[in-house]
């Protein structure tokens, strides 16, 4: 399951960085390199942090055509993309929780300890996007809209808090996959957030 959810994940975020590439108003590499980067920039950055190599994506190239053929797409489609905004969403969704647990399980199977293994499930799940939000010259929308990379967080939490008490694996991916899926899309529905920290040193001067 786990494996066809992250499919659907890394299409749906190259579509998304496509569509963050045209409104930068990219040319076709452009379009593509971002597509590639939103889908897969996480689990590389994942992999070179933990000396996890080689990374994972040269070692399936399907990935590589996928994510392209997923960027090349968009730019076809997209007229037609605000139509799906809430498919979207929940495929987001989808593979935010899908990208966390794939890569706590990656730290947990090189050994790492247990601050590690979380961190290593954030940046899976939330560093695409900010690669794709950097590169398109914004500020990482995964930092300051509703709930998601403390979604990310509390799915790698919840993970291994289930896996280091035994519970089956098959369950312990269940309950993780559908409460993280059920926190992201709360979080869209009624805009959830953390609280803004907002400085201005104007505020603070006599």
């Amino acid at each position: 399951m786990l494996t066809t959810v992250y499919l659907i994940a890394i299409t749906a975020e190259a579509m998304s960085g496509a569509l963050a590439a045209g409104k930068r108003q990219m040319d076709m590499f452009g379009v593509v390199l971002i597509a590639f980067i939103t889908a897969l920039g996480g689990g590389t950055v994942r992999d070179m942090l933990l000396g996890n190599f080689p990374v994972n994506w040269t070692q399936h190239p399907s990935y590589i055509y996928l994510t392209i053929t997923a960027g090349l797409m968009t730019m076809v489609v997209a007229r037609f993309m605000h139509r799906l905004q809430q498919l979207f969403l929940i495929l987001d969704a989808m593979g935010l929780v899908a990208f966390t647990i794939i890569g706590c399980n990656v730290a947990l199977a090189l050994n790492y300890d247990l601050p590690v293994v979380i961190m290593s499930g954030v940046i899976t799940g939330i560093f695409g996007g900010i690669l794709r939000d950097i590169l398109c010259n914004q500020t990482p929308q995964v930092l300051q809209k509703e709930l998601y990379a403390s979604v990310s967080l509390l799915v790698a939490g919840l993970y291994l808090t289930l896996h280091d008490a035994g519970f089956d694996h098959d369950l312990t991916l269940l309950a993780a996959f559908s409460c993280g899926l059920a926190l992201r899309l709360i979080a869209i529905r009624w805009q959830l957030s953390l609280p803004v920290f907002s400085y201005s040193p104007e505020r603070w001067q006599d």
